[in-house]
């Protein structure tokens, strides 16, 4: 496996085996244990010794060179203690003391093995509703969610994962305003992502302007109405504030539902993408299509694409059988229905190398044949297995039984999931996301600064004699190519970012994909900081028209605001002011850089200087020519108030807005307008630093500035790397970590 630095590294803290703290397994070891537990289970259906090896050797190669690789609790556990394979799980809450904290013990117990969890809370009586047996109320939904999330603060997960949940509450439920504005501080139920249950029946009396009724699970009784505008415009303004909550299409989901005569689906995994029945279980493994090309030809490597989807499905089928499943509920529900789901990661730079543009009808094309392709040839590697070993116990009933269907092994074989950190491990694009960024800059030991350049562009710049390291650090300094004229245009059209492309592609892309994918899609839908509500909006209600059975929003810089107040709900709560937090600046980094400019003032010249770290922009100095006096020390003083201001995370923007426009007695006139002030001065070039930034061109006075559009949610409380946010997840570029998985 060709390991790159920042693979090692999330190698070394997560994947490979260790003793006393010390790493004591190379890649290739790790890879050969998983392959040879996985390819043990062909002598259970009767293979040779040596039609096993030869097995065994076909998973490694395979994962090897990055052709595919599993859900990462397969890569952590197969052949260790743990043994805990499986990546999804759903788990049942009934309207009973009993069952609430069963599952919460059976949470723990999947959360230590490494698994993520997702739960309906939709069948809990609502707040304030009577309890017959104790003569009390009822505390609701919100307030058991909160039980499960303390929970989990407290248990690490194997102490390789850390433990992620999926909260669902049906539109419908009586909660339903608490539940959608139970995360609006940021720091609340943070081990949770929250999605609500939108029905079709909701939808429409949305589409109508209609009011829609709220059902008590406890008896069925009909508690209120509700104006289905309202409730979704609170959904909007709660995704567009900070991301949660995300929506499922539960109807849509149902109808895809390979066993109803078994049960209905309620929920899904934390990140959306795999609807399960209750205890149900699922792993996943995602193709690497960045490397199902062929180059030469520039067209897709389909007898490649199928010989590794059958391989893959393979594979997966055997994880089922050499899981040591937490729960006997769960390996008798997961043995039953056999799901896998195979994904893909890398979309993006398949398409760069095909030289097609991610927002095009040509890519959202592409996206739907191969989707088709993928998912025909994993039915048929399926179909081939039942053969062999027989089908999925639940066949009989299934909705392929019904439609007269050849029996298949897998109730389900197709699912796209997040790929953080085996995207990482694979050295490709997540998903099926558009680049994160062309370039971006790491930090290592010392406070070396190294500029980590897409391998694809890299070789693009080299090969059209336009690289060059100053070039590079440019991009890594703004990560898109947008308004950098040294890159040609087509280049630029074909390496656009996350944040280069309109939602509405976002959305599109999701649903061609969805299109032929058996269970559900993770995808987040990227917004500016600039984005309305109204946005939001039109993305969930396309998402909607087009058949995504799910859809997840980020607004950039939405996690990063300190939350202020708390609104009222429709129940007529008063608005509370939330309590300010007291924000302590970073610390200021050894190393930065930036560049000086002179600017001239009526009290002389001022030299500005602006310099920033891996986090952005994080300090100004001053320095007044020859003067000194009270305009030098005012200077002074005005700068380190900015660069106090930069490292606590106040946007540069906001400070610039109350820079400009301070006068004092003496303005002075030069080339392109009037500077009023010394801090009039300091203002224009931190402007100006901002625009250069973005566009890569150094402007004498320039207009009010844009949004930053780099998908960047912070530092990552591990090793200080940069957090990306998508496909539902903040995940650590550099070490891997994720708050999600």
């Amino acid at each position: 496996m060709r390991v790159t630095p920042n693979a090692r590294t999330v190698l070394e803290r997560r994947y490979l085996k260790k003793v006393d703290g010390k790493v004591v397994e190379s890649p290739e070891d790790m890879l050969r244990r998983v392959a040879r537990v996985i390819a043990a289970v062909d002598a259970q259906y009767g293979a040779s010794e040596e039609e096993v090896a030869a097995v065994e050797e076909t998973f490694f190669r395979m994962m090897d060179a990055r052709e595919m690789l599993p859900n990462s609790p397969t890569l952590m556990n197969a052949g260790r203690e743990l043994g805990q394979l499986s990546a999804c799980f759903v788990l049942p809450i009934e309207d009973s003391m009993r069952s609430i904290f069963d599952s919460l013990k059976y949470t723990a117990l999947i959360h230590q093995s490494g698994g993520g969890t997702g739960f309906s809370f939709s069948r809990l009586r609502p707040k304030r509703d009577i309890v017959r047996s104790t003569g009390g109320v009822a505390s609701g939904p919100v307030s058991f969610m909160k039980v499960y999330d303390a929970s989990t603060e407290a248990v690490k997960q194997g102490g390789s994962r850390r433990g992620a949940n999926m909260g669902i509450l049906r539109v419908d439920h009586p909660d339903i305003l608490e539940f959608i504005t139970c995360k609006r501080d940021n720091d609340d139920i943070t081990n949770f992502n929250i999605s609500v249950a939108v029905t079709d029946a909701f939808m429409e009396a949305v589409e109508r302007g209609e009011e829609y009724e709220l059902v008590n699970p406890r008896d069925g009784s009909v508690v209120r109405k509700l104006d289905a505008r309202e409730v979704f415009d609170l959904i909007v303004e709660m995704a567009w504030n900070n991301g949660e909550p995300g929506v499922i299409f539960i109807d849509r989901i149902n109808a895809d539902n390979p066993t109803p005569h078994v049960g209905e689906i309620e929920s899904t995994n934390p990140c959306g993408e795999q609807p399960l029945l209750p205890y149900e279980s699922c792993n996943l493994g995602s193709i690497n299509l960045t490397l199902m090309v062929d180059e030469p030809a520039r067209e897709v490597d389909w007898e490649k694409l199928r010989r590794t989807v059958h391989q893959s499905i393979h594979f997966l089928d055997n994880v089922i059988d050499a899981n040591r499943y937490p729960l006997e509920q769960i390996e008798r529900m997961t043995k039953a229905n056999r799901k896998v789901g195979l994904g893909v990661m890398g979309w993006a730079g398949m398409l760069i190398k095909l030289g097609i543009a991610y927002d095009s009808e040509e890519a959202v094309g592409l996206a739907e044949r191969v989707m088709r392709f993928i998912r025909d040839e994993a039915r048929a590697a399926s179909a081939e297995l039942a053969r062999q070993r027989g089908p999925f116990p639940n066949f009989r009933g299934s909705v392929f039984d019904k439609a007269g269907m050849e029996p298949l092994r897998n109730a389900t074989t197709t699912t796209i999931a997040p790929t953080g950190t085996i995207s990482i491990i694979a050295d490709c694009t997540s998903g099926i996301e558009p680049l994160f960024s062309v370039a971006f800059t790491r930090t290592v030991l010392d406070d070396d600064r190294l500029v980590e350049v897409n391998p694809l562009f890299e070789e693009v710049a080299k090969e059209g004699g336009f690289y060059s390291p100053e070039l590079m650090r440019l991009v890594a300094q703004r990560g898109t190519l947008r308004g950098i004229e040294e890159v040609p245009e087509d280049v630029r059209r074909i390496f656009v970012t996350a944040h280069d492309i309109s939602p509405e592609w976002h959305v599109r892309m999701q649903a061609a994909f969805q299109k032929y994918t058996d269970n559900a899609v993770s995808k987040t839908v990227n917004f500016p900081q600039s984005a309305t509500k109204e946005d939001v909006a039109k993305v969930y209600n396309l998402a909607y028209e087009l058949g995504c059975k799910g859809v997840t929003v980020y607004r950039a810089g939405s996690r990063d605001r300190e939350v202020l107040t708390v609104g009222s709900d429709k129940d007529g709560a008063k608005a509370k002011k939330g309590e300010r937090e007291v924000i302590e600046p970073r610390p200021r980094p050894r190393v930065t850089h930036g560049r000086t400019e002179r600017i001239d003032t009526g009290c002389g010249k001022l030299y500005v200087t602006v310099n920033e770290d891996e986090h952005g922009l994080c300090e100004v100095f001053t320095q007044m020519g020859k003067s000194g006096g009270c305009a030098s020390s005012q200077s002074e003083a005005i700068s380190r108030l900015i660069s106090l201001a930069l490292r606590a995370g106040v946007k540069p923007e906001a400070i610039i807005k109350h820079l400009r426009g301070i006068r004092c007695p003496a303005p002075s006139w030069q080339q392109g307008g009037m500077v009023l002030s010394c801090a009039d001065a300091v203002g224009i070039v931190l402007e100006r630093y901002v625009r250069y930034r973005e566009t890569g061109v150094s402007e004498e006075f320039v207009a009010a500035s844009q949004d930053n559009l780099v998908n960047h949610t912070g530092a990552c409380p591990e090793c200080g790397g940069h957090m990306k946010h998508e496909e539902g997840c903040a995940t650590c570029l550099v070490c891997g970590y994720s708050k999600c998985s």
